[in-house]
Parts: C-alpha cells; structure tokens; sequence
C-alpha cells in the first residue's frame, strides 16, 4: 500500500504545476510562495532548538494558538516553525505576528520535498494537529528519530472506516507517531484500533482561548454605527447554498417585528463567494455594503457582507446571536467555538457531523440550538431577538478549556523537552 501511496503522491507531484495554477486563479495561493511548496526556498532559520508545528488550516490553527503562546515563553524552545496549508492561515499566522515562530507553507508530501525541507530547518520535534497524517512524512521523521506527536487528535466515523479498509497500512503509519492526544473518547477508541500506542485522552484543545483572542476589535466608527443598528444575525463561515437563509432571515424579522435600522451580517467560509451575495443581495432589493471598503457605511445598509480575511472575532464582539455555516448543507458545520468564547449564542442547520461533540456540549448548557426548516430558523432568530443579551455565558467554557490548556501542555513538553 505504501508503494501505491507513494506512485499516487509522486503523479500529483508531476501534475502539481498544473493545480497550484488553478488555485491561484481562484484566489487559493499565494504566487509570490509557491517554490515554499516545492521546498525550494526558505524563510532565515535561527540557530536555537526548532520545534515544528504543523496545523492545516484556520481552524486547526487556533486550536493551537493558545499553546504557541505558551510555547514562546519556554526558554528551552528557541524557534517555532509554523506551517499550514491554506491562504487565509498563513495571513492570519503573518497578521498576529507571534514572537519566535517562522511561517512556511506546508510542502507537498514526497520523499524528494520533505527530506529537502527537513535538512534545511532540522526540527527537534514534530506536532501535527487533528487529522494531519502525512505517510511519507512521518516516515522521514521516524527515520531521522525525530519526537512526533499527534496533537488534538480528531477521526471521524468515516476517516476511520477509510482507514480501517487499509488496515496494515495505517497500522504502520500510526504505530509509529511516539505519543497521540485525543480530543474525545472516540478517536481515543479509533487510535487504538489503527494500531497507535501512547494515546491520552486530554479533551479537545479548541476549548482553550488565546490571550490574544480578545484583543481584536473593531474600530471606533464602526462601533459606534453598530450601536445605532439592530442586529438581527451573524451568519458566520457560510457557504454557497446558505446564503439564501441569512437574507430571507432578514427580510421577514425585520418585516414581522417591525425593526427599526436593522442589519445582518455575513460573513463567507470563501471570500470568492462574495459576488453571489452581492448578486442575491440585488435580487432582493436589500442594500448592503462590504467591510474592505474603507468609506462610510450608510445608515440604510440591510446587509454588511465581511469579504475579509480575520476578522470575524470582531464581529462575534458585537453580536449575540450567531448562524453556524456549513451546518445546512452536506458538509458537517464549522467550529462554533470561536462564537461562544465571545459569549454569542449559536443556531445551526442539521448537518454538524465535524464537530458532533462540541455541539452536544453547548446544548446541554443551552448555548446551541438546532433548526432543519428555515421558518426553524427564523424563529429561533425571533425569539433571541426578545429574550438574549450577552453576559456570562461563555464562563464556563473558558474554564474548562483553560484546564485542558494546563493539561496538553505539561504533557507535551514532557515528551519535547
């Protein structure tokens, strides 16, 4: 299997030109930092102890946040190398401009780019976040006796079912990450299955809140033409199809209730996207605006549309309610976390699949609600609209994620250090 995984990977390698083009077109990658895919240039590397922590995209990223910021404050810990895969996380990584750490672009995964990329930056150690198991990778760094851990493991239901049919294969791939920490009792059970060894069941990282999490905010004009709005929901990270809800949302609230200056806003999973809001938006005669303008937002605007990359926190600080994207769709929702930390409630759509045990949390302490009909949603919309106000719903949440925070520290340093 490993020889089939490694003709697979080396065709994609050939045929790699011809995709990475594609993603520039569609706005996916950075042209200026394509060589770092290929391993063929590097960012200066410090001469200190590196350790090297790889997280896919946003959300992954976050979730290690928290501990980068610990991470920095280690003296034993010379440089963090970050890498990821997508654009937005490399711009949110550049935009929080973290002290000791490096960013590159995750390089592709043959033999040829990762032992180039490795006798370059030299790690002590590996941390990969959730899902991130990269064959050829993990057996260049088992062979060079780099430390590997599998940080705020995630497998679902239907990762493991595909892994399960080539349960050899993935045996040897997990049977040789040193040290794994589940985020629930089911990849915990999973990991064993696939053949992994050392696995804690520390709880999942993503409840833990970075220091820096609440410094974002918007600045005072829009703040201040906020106050002066009614707003009757945050649509956040909501795809294609979603976009429907949020709009019709807003024209029967602000009909029914009679609202005066009301105000929705969403903000896109893909900033490409933006031209079918605005599209839709038309149709329905509803007049919106778009955050990277930098002119006034006029009063009568119905819709701000956020076509930009890190910004949603701000947002969250100024609503209290918000719509989960992916959720109404078959895509398995987005992580509605980042909401509830900043003490929003949050309605989702049936489909929530990836984040199944954070969803089951925030219900049972009533910070979630599930709607299949949009005249679901709308209701839930009304009735937060009469009974909601932020206060200290996110307290014990953040409580508990500093515990986890504490725990997945102390073990990895102890394995790193």
């Amino acid at each position: 299997m490993y020889f089939i995984y490694r003709c697979l990977i080396n065709f994609i390698f050939i045929l790699s030109p011809i995709i990475i083009i594609y993603r520039i077109l569609k706005g996916k990658e950075n042209y200026l930092r394509i060589s770092e895919r290929y391993a063929l240039s590097f960012k200066n590397k410090p001469n200190k102890r590196l350790i090297w922590i790889h997280a896919s995209s946003i959300g992954e990223f976050n979730s290690m946040l928290p501990l980068i910021e610990k991470f920095q404050k280690n003296k034993n810990i010379g440089s963090i190398l970050i890498t990821t895969n997508t654009l937005s996380s490399a711009k949110l990584v550049e935009k929080l401009k973290l002290k000791k750490t490096i960013h590159q672009f995750f390089p592709l995964d043959t033999n040829l780019v990762i032992n180039r990329f490795l006798n370059y930056w030299k790690p002590s150690a590996l941390i990969l976040c959730e899902s991130e198991i990269w064959p050829n990778l993990i057996n260049n760094i088992k062979k060079r006796k780099i430390k590997l851990i599998l940080i705020n493991a995630r497998i679902t239901p239907k990762a493991f079912k595909n892994w399960n049919k080539i349960s050899s294969f993935a045996k040897n791939i997990f049977g040789k990450i040193d040290i794994c920490l589940s985020q629930n009792y089911e990849t915990e059970k999973y990991l064993k299955m696939l053949g992994a060894k050392n696995i804690f069941n520390l709880g999942n990282l993503k409840y833990a809140t970075s220091k820096s999490y609440f410094s974002e905010k918007l600045n005072k004009n829009l703040i201040n033409y906020f106050n002066k709005k009614k707003i009757l929901l945050t649509s956040a990270s909501i795809h294609l199809n979603e976009i429907d809800f949020s709009l019709l949302n807003h024209m029967h609230i602000s009909k029914k209730l009679k609202i005066k200056n009301p105000i929705s806003i969403i903000v896109p999973r893909h900033i490409e996207r933006v031209k079918e809001i605005i599209s839709r938006a038309d149709k329905l005669k509803l007049n919106y605006h778009l955050h990277s303008k930098k002119s006034k937002v006029p009063l009568n605007t119905e819709v701000y549309i956020v076509d930009t990359y890190g910004d949603l926190k701000k947002f969250y600080q100024i609503s209290s309610l918000v719509f989960i994207g992916g959720s109404l769709i078959n895509h398995g929702g987005q992580n509605p976390l980042e909401a509830v930390k900043l003490d929003c409630k949050v309605i989702h759509g049936p489909d929530v699949g990836n984040f199944n045990d954070i969803f089951k949390t925030l219900k049972k302490i009533q910070l979630s609600s599930k709607f299949i009909t949009y005249q679901q949603g709308f209701n839930l919309v009304e009735k937060s609209l009469r009974t909601s106000k932020k206060g200290n719903n996110s307290r014990k949440l953040i409580k508990y994620g500093n515990k986890v925070l504490k725990d997945v520290h102390k073990k990895v340093l102890k394995n790193i250090i």
